[in-house]
């Protein structure tokens, strides 16, 4: 007891001590610790974006170490400061653990030469173990950075901005860091920097999911140009937003009402709970979907040559990314219409299942496949689909077989004339899918026939559905416009759809969306044939529409276009994906 009592006495005279200055000595650390993360990127980008020599290389990982000691120093100057100590470690747990991290593997450094860490790789069959040490330090020193970022982000709440312009500025923020980075030296295996505005219309186009290039994405990139890209359409495709606020959840006790109203936007939520209980689900069904993705996609290469094992692991993995998202980029450079990639059939399934999953939005897949449902649905069978999965899946289902019908009927004679029909009618499905949010290709896209090329500029216009990483004005806005179509053919007054009575405001909205981007499409279209005047109107128009449908299908005029036409593309993109 009198131990105890000691202890307690030491404490509060500690915490008296400590009172009058902790204002200032918070605000001090708080400097030093952003100070601290900007260098510490800094860092990273020399070390990584530039080819250095070993000794430099090295000595940039020692100044590494030196921004890891001031992380540490900042986190026990916040629990000094705390004055209820233990209560603040248990609150932070993950930055906690982070810290004791650091901590071992500096003592492993200066006083036991690293032979644990050096023992741990080669048992896992690193036997490069001072590029993998980097590599871990650096992946390691990104999650850190990724800790400040999202506690960062979490005073979003405090910002008296719209959750829509937040939102919009998050891709803005996502579209300059990539486009820096894609200038670096290292990213690009030509000689210099890769010019800033076809490094602008790439990152634009990766983190809007789009997959319109200007340069070969095989060829021009190197490893890290890939890594680079792969990561802007992975944070594109769900929305740094949706990070932010995983992580803040993840890290914290909870999420503020302002992170959960800018999910509610991004992912068309019904309401601020559904939201909350939505985000906690989608970092969950992306790793599964994408991992799925993964295994299909390595297990169906066929034939395929690959240098290495690391490498067919890599294009799996950006394949899966990519079609999950919905960005349609690929590592070879005629995308899927390679040489001995376009036959195999079973790997464009592979490919084709995972763009369905990401084009039907994540409130559907929730609906579809959470535990929750399913037990319920289980436990009541008669309980039915939410209408909104009900629009999302039917018409998706609708579209696809009306696209992969006619595709099949128009091309059977031309791109398709070398095919069986069941090789036909995969190639059909395929770009019928395709067609609606991807951009991957199978067949030669410039070679289609003028009606084809028709029926995919309608599938690219409509899009994917309600919050899901697609574009377009969506499969609810185009079911809601022509169920009102027919309602009026019947001389109804009223939309019904299901037995519910669709509010008008809901018409409205969507009459709006319609015609907001028949017009951004036919300004696009208009300006386009004023600046790329060499190219015809169809090959204008399905550009102008796969970009604002953040589809990716070419006719290949792309690089060509000029500086103007880049530009109205990457503007195009852009509103096409934030909506």
């Amino acid at each position: 007891m009198k131990i105890q009592r000691l202890k307690n006495s030491l404490i509060e005279h500690l915490n008296s001590l400590l009172y009058s200055s902790k204002e200032r000595v918070l605000a001090i650390n708080q400097v030093i610790t952003l100070i601290n993360a900007f260098v510490a990127i800094g860092l990273l980008t020399y070390g990584y974006g530039f080819e250095l020599p070993s000794a430099l290389f090295q000595r940039v990982f020692s100044w590494i170490d030196l921004s890891f000691g001031l992380f540490v120093l900042n986190f026990f100057v916040r629990i000094l400061y705390a004055f209820r100590r233990f209560s603040y470690i248990k609150e932070h747990k993950f930055e906690s653990a982070l810290i004791l991290i650091i901590i071992l593997n500096a003592f492993s450094n200066h006083f036991l030469d690293n032979v644990l860490l050096e023992k741990l790789f080669v048992g896992l069959g690193f036997n490069h173990y001072p590029y993998f040490y980097q590599v871990f330090v650096s992946i390691f020193m990104l999650i850190i950075l990724a800790y400040q970022a999202t506690k960062a982000s979490s005073k979003f709440s405090k910002l008296r901005i719209n959750p829509a312009r937040i939102f919009i500025l998050s891709f803005l923020l996502l579209i300059g860091i990539g486009a820096g980075l894609l200038m670096l030296p290292a990213a690009t295996t030509m000689p210099g920097s890769m010019p800033f505005l076809k490094a602008l219309f790439t990152s634009v186009s990766a983190s809007c999911v789009t997959g319109l290039i200007v340069v070969d994405t095989a060829t021009y990139f190197t490893f890290k140009g890939h890594v680079i890209i792969l990561l802007l359409i992975q944070l594109g495709g769900l929305g740094i937003i949706s990070f932010a606020t995983f992580f803040t959840y993840f890290v914290s006790a909870g999420i503020g009402l302002r992170h959960q109203s800018m999910i509610q936007d991004f992912l068309s939520s019904e309401s601020l709970f559904s939201a909350k209980g939505l985000m906690r689900q989608i970092i969950i069904i992306t790793v599964v979907i994408e991992g799925i993705a993964f295994l299909l996609i390595y297990f169906t290469w066929g034939g395929t040559p690959f240098h290495s094992e690391g490498q067919k692991i890599f294009f799996s993995l950006f394949h899966a990314i990519s079609a999950f998202c919905n960005a349609g980029f690929s590592l070879y450079s005629n995308n899927l219409y390679e040489s001995g990639i376009a036959s195999s059939y079973i790997l464009h399934l592979a490919v084709l299942i995972p763009v369905i999953f990401g084009g039907l939005g994540f409130s559907t897949i929730q609906d579809l496949f959470s535990i929750k449902m399913l037990r319920q649905r289980l436990e009541k069978p008669w309980k039915d689909w939410k209408l909104s999965t009900k629009i999302s899946i039917y018409t998706s289902l609708a579209l696809l077989v009306f696209g992969a019908f006619l595709f099949f009927i128009l091309e059977n004679n031309n791109t398709l004339s070398d095919k069986n029909i069941a090789e036909a009618a995969i190639s059909s499905v395929f770009q019928s899918g395709i067609a609606r949010t991807a951009g991957f290709n199978t067949v030669d896209i410039g070679a289609l026939r003028l009606p084809t090329l028709i029926v995919l500029i309608f599938l690219m216009f409509i899009g994917a559905s309600s919050g899901s990483v697609g574009g377009g004005i969506k499969t609810s806005t185009f079911y809601l416009i022509l169920a009102s179509v027919v309602a009026t053919i019947k001389g109804k007054n009223k939309i019904e759809i299901q037995k519910r009575f669709i509010p008008k405001e809901l018409l409205f909205k969507a009459l709006s969306i319609f015609f907001f981007a028949a017009s951004l499409n036919l300004l696009g279209i208009f300006l386009l044939s004023i600046t790329d005047e060499q190219f015809n109107i169809i090959q204008i128009a399905f550009e102008q529409v796969s970009a604002f449908g953040t589809v990716g299908l070419s006719m290949g005029i792309t690089s060509q276009l000029s500086i103007a036409g880049k530009i109205i593309i990457i503007f195009s993109m852009f509103l096409g994906r934030v909506g």
